[in-house]
């Protein structure tokens, strides 16, 4: 088949995925090496018997429910391309909030923490921006780690630190300016985590607890002890829980809270400063 009859059938195949000619694309160009350019330039190009063989493998896999980050094993998040694997969370486009709402409180010298680093997407985000910054990133999950390890080699970053901890367990007292964490945050019950890609990733990196609190609970009390005084602590939440995460916040004695909404207009980022 040529490139044109081999997205035709990818979306065939696909048609009941949310994204079939996207993900059509984007399976071709990493069996052909190109960019999707070429896809539309070259739609008569014939594929080789081993491509060919290869493209079917890749779709029937998605057809499976594979996720297209873990068939590619790459992800881009911000500026960059990030090695992903089952170990860690997909990195979202909405999670970029976090990112930009950093950089508004991020100054050279600083001190920062990103908890729950998984592919290090936050944390290297961060560091390509303000690379006179210190970092810290943390995952309890070894494997999750030596995914981000590998991130911050390949995108030549070293202005990164990583430690295996639970969330700000192993950290001293008052030494951090800013903290960021895209935390778990869905309900341990929730039939999304049956669905989609979802069910390929670390289900202790999306759920927590009944209400799917838990996790922001800790976060938000350890804080306290490891943020200097006018520091910040800024967390991701699900799109209904930003009224129970800014209570959390004014009931742990932070100031200057605010809800602030993702590219879908849904509330997603929380952040407050700790004045003591």
């Amino acid at each position: 088949m040529n490139i044109e009859q081999a997205l035709s059938y990818g979306h065939s195949v696909l048609v009941k995925s949310e994204s079939p000619d996207l993900d059509s694309k984007i399976l071709l160009c990493l069996v052909l090496d190109c960019q999707t350019t070429y896809l539309h330039t070259w739609p008569d190009k014939v594929l080789t018997t081993e491509q060919q063989a290869l493209f079917e493998q890749f779709i029937h896999q998605r057809l499976r429910g594979a996720p297209v980050a873990h068939i590619t094993g790459v992800r881009g998040f911000w500026s960059l391309d990030l090695k992903v694997t089952e170990a860690t969370l997909i990195p979202r486009p909405d999670t970029e909030l976090l990112v930009s709402l950093a950089l508004t409180k991020i100054r050279p010298k600083m001190m920062v923490a990103d908890l729950g680093t998984g592919s290090g997407a936050i944390a290297l985000a961060l560091a390509t921006e303000q690379p006179d910054i210190m970092l810290i990133a943390s995952d309890y999950s070894w494997s999750a780690l030596q995914v981000a390890k590998l991130n911050a080699l390949e995108n030549k970053l070293n202005n990164v630190s990583f430690i295996r901890a639970n969330w700000l367990a192993a950290c001293r007292s008052s030494v951090f300016d800013v903290i960021i964490s895209n935390p778990p945050y869905i309900t341990e019950d929730d039939p999304h985590l049956l669905e989609g890609d979802v069910r390929f990733e670390p289900v202790t990196a999306l759920a927590s607890g009944k209400d799917g609190l838990t996790d922001i609970r800790i976060i938000v009390s350890q804080a306290c002890q490891s943020l200097k005084s006018g520091g910040w602590l800024l967390v991701e939440h699900g799109y209904h829980q930003a009224e129970q995460v800014m209570q959390l916040y004014h009931d742990a004695g932070f100031s200057n809270i605010s809800s602030h909404q993702d590219y879908g207009d849904n509330d997603r980022v929380v952040i407050g400063q700790l004045t003591l």
